[in-house]
Order: structure tokens, then C-alpha cells, then sequence
């Protein structure tokens, strides 16, 4: 198969609305924590001007935020590098967000709009900057460890209308990530297809397996033999692939009773 090396599937335009929406939501109670309490003297004198003031930030910081993460940084990084990619959008957010920082000082009044307004601000800027990219971090949303089988009368897993057409009615054994591709170790061979692991394992939904480490997802019913190498699991497959277990999965694999 000939490798084009695209760049990796960006999440749909839905999954960014709703990420967007939920750090928007946390940033603006902090926004708002912030100007009922007067947070670092900035905002205006009145309790509307600034709630007017920190919202305004707050909402421009979260939009930006989402934007860079998606649209910038590399889609893989955010699993594969989650850190680098935080700080990453920290440095790229600080000079727009002291600029607009220092617009929303100079319209409350605070000081003149100047190179050195805009220097004013910056570190505490920079502060606030990390410490909403953190919060949105902890609570953006993760992909499912697990997968569960469908009800009897359930449709299939919505993943197996991408099988290949040579792999159609075949057993999903597993799925593997290989930079910008997913390879399925089926009954009736391998193949590679375009997507992301995440993406895939949201629509797995519907077969009982797990993911076992951030390029793996394997069906439950096809695990031959665990062994272990040095201290880490390793699911045998049918076809002889091994799966690795992190040890970001492996907590909750052993506690569903995987090994």
C-alpha cells in the first residue's frame, strides 16, 4: 500500500463546538470569580464593567485556546504529548492575550495603550494564561478506556462499516496506530485505513474491548494469552500480534479482570 503521508484527521467541526463549549463554560465562572473578587486589580471600578472586563478575556482566551489546539498543534501531540502541547499553547496565547489585555486595560481606563501597558500585564498574563490552559486540560474530554458489546437486538459497532472491502464480515481482533494510520489485525488479515485511534475507539462502541496502551485497541474475545515482560502485560493475538499494556491502561484492565 502506498504511503502518502497526509496529515493527520482533524476532530469534526461538532467535537470542537462541544470542546469549546465546556472550557468556555469553566472559564467564564472563573472570569467571574475573578470580578467579584477584583482579581489583580484589573477590570473596572463597578461590579458590570468587570464582569464586562474578565468575561470578555476569559471568552477570547477559551476561543483562541480551542483554536490553537486544534487547528496548530499537530493532532497527535495531545495524547502522545500532552505537557508540550499545554505549553505550547501557553507561549502561542501570551502575546495576543497580554495585547488584548492591555486594549481591555486602556478601555477601563486603567493606563494609556502603549508598548509598555502591554509589558505591564504580561506575566501576570502569562499566569493566567497556563492556569485556565491547565484547568482546560483536566477537563476536556478523554477518550473511553473501554468498549462494551451491544445488546442482542443492538446495531454493530459503527467502526466496522470502514473495514476494507477484502476484510468485509471479518472478526476485529484489534486496532493499531501507525503514525497517520490505523492497521486492523482481523480473521482475514490486515489492513490500513486513514483515522485516528481516538476517533475509532468512540466508534468501537458496540464490540467489548479496551484500549491497552495510547496505539492499541483490542477486542476482548481475542486476547489468546497475557504474559509478561519486564513488569508489563502483553496481550497474544490470534494473528500473533503482541498488544502492550501501559500502564495508563492497566489499572483499569486488571480491575474488569483482563489478567
Amino acid at each position: 500500500m502506498t504511503d502518502p503521508r497526509p496529515r493527520a484527521a482533524r476532530p469534526p467541526v461538532r467535537d470542537v463546538a462541544r470542546s469549546w463549549l465546556r472550557i468556555l463554560m469553566v472559564t467564564l465562572v472563573v472570569g467571574a470569580i475573578l470580578a467579584v473578587s477584583g482579581g489583580f486589580g484589573a477590570g473596572g471600578v463597578t461590579i458590570a464593567s468587570r464582569l464586562a472586563y474578565w468575561l470578555a478575556l476569559s471568552a477570547t482566551g477559551a476561543t483562541l485556546g480551542v483554536l490553537v489546539g486544534v487547528y496548530v498543534i499537530p493532532p497527535r501531540w495531545l495524547e502522545r504529548r500532552p505537557w508540550v502541547t499545554w505549553a505550547v499553547i501557553v507561549l502561542v496565547l501570551w502575546p495576543p492575550m497580554s495585547f488584548l489585555v492591555a486594549v481591555a486595560n486602556a478601555w477601563a481606563g486603567h493606563w494609556p495603550l502603549t508598548p509598555a501597558g502591554v509589558w505591564r500585564n504580561a506575566p501576570s498574563t502569562l499566569a493566567i494564561t497556563a492556569a485556565l490552559a491547565a484547568l482546560a486540560f483536566l477537563i476536556r474530554r478523554r477518550n473511553p478506556v473501554e468498549t462494551h458489546a451491544a445488546p442482542s437486538d443492538g446495531p454493530p459497532a459503527r467502526f466496522l462499516a470502514r473495514l476494507p472491502a477484502r476484510l468485509a464480515g471479518a472478526e476485529l481482533w484489534a486496532v493499531e496506530a501507525e503514525d497517520h494510520y490505523l492497521r486492523l489485525h482481523t480473521s482475514l488479515g490486515q489492513d490500513l485505513i486513514l483515522m485516528r485511534l481516538g476517533d475509532a475507539v468512540d466508534e468501537l462502541e458496540g464490540i467489548e474491548g479496551a484500549r491497552t496502551h495510547r496505539s492499541w485497541w483490542v477486542a476482548r474475545a481475542a486476547v489468546q494469552r497475557v504474559e509478561r515482560d519486564d513488569g508489563r502485560a502483553i496481550l497474544w493475538l490470534p494473528d500473533g500480534a503482541r498488544a502492550p499494556v501501559s500502564r495508563a491502561y492497566a489499572k483499569v484492565l486488571r480491575a474488569s479482570g483482563w489478567f
